[in-house]
């Protein structure tokens, strides 16, 4: 009987329990915004191919290289690979959602417009 009431109460939650809140502003919040928009937009796309570009001829034309000098040139490269990736398949695909227009204006929208023009 207990567990059948438990079972009950444990089924039938409160609405609020599973609201969503606003939730507080967590202290590491603002710098990983920050630090998601400096690696998304354009200027770190150009940087990203630059250093593609310069790591890969590093590789091929650095002839003999110390080991700490070839794995920050591969860190380089795998960094400026993330940060390219990350930006062209944002491009192919989108950035997030996308509400798309309506390609007709709705009867109260065209009703309105008909009022302001005259």
């Amino acid at each position: 009987m207990l567990l059948s009431l438990l079972m009950l109460w444990l089924l039938v939650v409160p609405g609020a329990w599973a609201a969503e809140g606003q939730g507080g502003a967590l202290p590491y919040e603002s710098w990983l915004g920050n630090l998601r928009n400096s690696v998304t937009g354009p200027v770190a796309f150009a940087l990203s191919i630059i250093g593609i570009v310069i790591a890969g001829g590093v590789l091929i034309f650095g002839g003999d290289l110390n080991g700490f000098f070839r794995t920050m040139v591969f860190l380089v490269l795998v960094m400026a690979l993330l940060v390219g990736a990350q930006n062209v398949m944002g491009t192919f695909f989108g950035r997030g959602a996308e509400i798309a227009q309506a390609a007709t204006p709705q009867p109260a929208v065209a009703a309105g417009r008909a009022l302001l023009q005259g």
